[in-house]
Parts: structure tokens; C-alpha cells; sequence
């Protein structure tokens, strides 16, 4: 299943030639169009650093711990923002990086490992304990077994009777 893209790559392409060939502003363009100058600045950076297929839709990565720590290594070291090291990296997203230095300086390197995605998988395979043995029971264990059911079955009485209840009061409430 593909992502949905909000701007074409034709439309894309058409902005950062109205920037670089025509010599119009960043914001010109943005006003032109009616989006956010940040796309049009971003649309020509990746442009300038890798051409046409900069432009492209990219789909999002598992980048690794060790190309994380570069990453941020990088950001600390020369200073970069976070537009800039999403350009030189080729990230789509800046806001990944953002993310990246929070957990890092939250939770250390443990936080960069990958996450399991989705859902967690259901108990499908969840089997119930089996007895300890095949023997019968002593009559001590079979009285305690009685007794947990016959509580089980006096709380679920108690909880059906406090809804009886309940429901009569809301009766007499309405009229």
C-alpha cells in the first residue's frame, strides 16, 4: 500500500524551476501556489543536492542505531539545523531528527533501537496451565476449589442484584 503524497512530483518540479530558472523568491512562489515557503525551501534544497529524484516520494526507512548516532553526531559537531542534515542524510522528514535528539538525550542509545510496529501480535496461542498431575485431588484441595467457585458465583449474584437495582431506581426516576 502506498503512501498518499501531498504534492506531486510535477508540481513539485514546476516550483523549484520557478525558484532556480526564473529567479523568482521563495516566498513569491509560496504566495503563488498558496503552500508553506518551509516546502518550497526544502523541494529546492534536496533539488540542488540530488537533482530531479530528490523530488521523488520517498518511503519511510528503518534507518540503523549506528546511522542515528552518526547523524546526531554530525548535528552536534557542525552545527547543522535540522533542514540541513535532513538534506546532506536525505531524510524526508526534519521532524524524524527532532525525535531522534529527544529520545537520545532522554533515554540514551537505547532509545534509537527500532520499535516493533502495528499492533501487538493477539494471544492466539495462549494455552491454559495444566495440572500438576493426574492424580485426583485430596479432599482439601477439592473443598478449596469449591469454595473460590461458590465466591465467584456470590460476587456475579451480588453485581446482578446491584443492577436490578439500579434499574428500578431509574424507573421510579422518570415518571
Amino acid at each position: 500500500m502506498d503512501r498518499k503524497v501531498k504534492f506531486n512530483y510535477a508540481f513539485k518540479l514546476e516550483c523549484v524551476e520557478l525558484v532556480l530558472k526564473k529567479h523568482y523568491s521563495n516566498v513569491y512562489v509560496s504566495r503563488l501556489k498558496g503552500l508553506d515557503e518551509s516546502n518550497i525551501r526544502k523541494w529546492v534544497a534536496f533539488y540542488k543536492a540530488y537533482g530531479k529524484e530528490g523530488l521523488l516520494p520517498r518511503r519511510n526507512h528503518n534507518y540503523t542505531v549506528d546511522f542515528k548516532l552518526k547523524v546526531l553526531k554530525a548535528i552536534k559537531k557542525e552545527s547543522l539545523s535540522l533542514r540541513e542534515t535532513s538534506v546532506k542524510f536525505n531524510i524526508a522528514d526534519a521532524s524524524i531528527l527532532l525525535k531522534w535528539q529527544k529520545d537520545f538525550a532522554n533515554f540514551g542509545v537505547e532509545a534509537l533501537q527500532p520499535k516493533p510496529k502495528g499492533r501487538p501480535k493477539s494471544m492466539s496461542n495462549f494455552k491454559r496451565k495444566k495440572r500438576k498431575s493426574d492424580k485426583p485431588l485430596s479432599r482439601e484441595e477439592e473443598l478449596l476449589l469449591e469454595i473460590e467457585a461458590l465466591r465467584c458465583e456470590n460476587d456475579l449474584l451480588k453485581k446482578l442484584q446491584a443492577l436490578i437495582q439500579a434499574e428500578e431506581a431509574a424507573k421510579k426516576r422518570k415518571p
